[in-house]
């Protein structure tokens, strides 16, 4: 229920009682548990993420077995975790994938700094290999196609970007409902950024 309200209405417009109230729990036993509405969001943060960067990990760990991944290895081995929540998760997995991309670029900094510690390890591996795997850019152009990267996938996992109908562009977009056709689009149009987007 944390996850569903926080995906709702952002750190800063979720109470701790709107939380409570929905889950039909009691605001002192939450305030025993967890001490505070950081603290619970810390929780939430961690109970969702914790799927998504072991099954980064392991890709990331399988691929370097192989030898040099390729930037179109790297950006699929980080892209489909994130997207499979969907998959793997039923209508839960909507919640908690929305959840994910509002925190992740949440307006508050402490809040973002909140999400990263629970990322920031395996994030900061992908981008050290995306780096090798992209000698002829420089590396803060790589870091630059990679904020872009987390940004374009927090807004899909938000479903900032969801299709409406009527509006333009809306005729060719793909639902989240379809997140297995999501992430190819995605992952062919990051490649061909990382491939010819970026400068030296």
């Amino acid at each position: 229920m944390a996850e569903q309200r926080f995906g709702e209405g952002g750190y800063e417009g979720t109470s701790l009682r709107a939380i409570t109230v929905a889950a039909a729990a009691n605001i002192a036993a939450v305030n025993y548990h967890f001490g505070s509405k950081e603290a619970l969001l810390r929780a939430a943060v961690a109970r969702a993420m914790a799927p998504v960067n072991t099954e980064r990990r392991r890709r990331l760990d399988q691929l370097e077995a192989g030898g040099p991944p390729t930037p179109e290895e790297l950006i699929r081995a980080f892209i489909e975790p994130g997207l499979e929540l969907v998959l793997r998760r039923g209508e839960r997995g909507a919640v908690v994938a929305r959840f994910i991309g509002r925190i992740a670029f949440d307006p508050s900094r402490r809040i973002r700094e909140l999400y990263a510690a629970e990322s920031d390890p395996i994030e900061s591996r992908y981008l050290a290999a995306l780096q090798r795997a992209l000698p002829q850019a420089s590396p803060d152009a790589v870091a630059f196609g990679y904020m872009n990267m987390l940004g374009l996938l927090a807004l899909h996992q938000s479903q900032a970007l969801s299709p409406t109908p009527g509006a333009a562009g809306s005729g060719g977009a793909v639902s989240t409902e379809d997140p297995g056709k999501l992430a190819e689009n995605l992952v062919t149009f990051l490649v061909a950024a990382f491939d010819r987007g970026l400068r030296a």
